[in-house]
């Protein structure tokens, strides 16, 4: 409905996606988002929405001008309150994919780490005497040094995203 409404007034006033968005002050991609139904503004850019269109919040909350009660603001809170509940989510979903993703690389480093102590270094009984050989043992010097001397800051900093993730929950 607020998707829908967007369009039907942003179009009824003659502007553009890019024009809208150059008022509010996102990029057109924003607005497309909105229309389109994938996003919904927070209660701030509504405001700004209603302001840049000449339209009331509760109309672009799907509200017709004859529906308007007495009380239109307890229905617009309401409405805000449905809207921000679903950004809440939104925002609960990305952090739940974010911690996945830097746990999975936690284990990533870990597994590599155990396959080097494990297989110790192979480049250091490398062949260097074949030139096609001597290249993939310079590749793999190379990677386990990176590797080594970096891969303890990235644990580091993974463990203290994943702990600052959790903590805003």
């Amino acid at each position: 409905m607020l998707s829908e409404n967007i369009k039907t007034i942003r179009k009824s006033k003659g502007l553009s996606q890019e024009e809208l968005a150059v008022k509010l002050n996102v990029v057109r991609q924003t607005i497309s988002k909105w229309e389109q139904g994938l996003s919904v503004p927070d209660s701030n850019m509504l405001i700004s929405l209603s302001e840049a269109l000449d339209t009331p919040v509760s109309v672009l909350l799907g509200e017709s001008v004859e529906q308007r009660e007495v009380n239109d603001l307890k229905v617009i809170s309401e409405k805000l309150e449905i809207i921000n509940l679903q950004l809440a989510l939104s925002r609960k979903a990305k952090r739940k994919k974010l911690t996945v993703f830097f746990s999975l690389f936690v284990v990533a480093i870990i597994a590599v780490w155990v396959l080097l102590i494990a297989f110790g270094s192979p480049y250091l009984a490398w062949d260097y005497s074949d030139p096609e050989t001597a290249v993939v043992g310079v590749i793999l010097h190379a990677f386990e040094w990176f590797f080594v001397r970096l891969s303890p800051f990235a644990l580091i900093a993974l463990i203290v995203g994943i702990y600052l993730i959790w903590k805003k929950k």
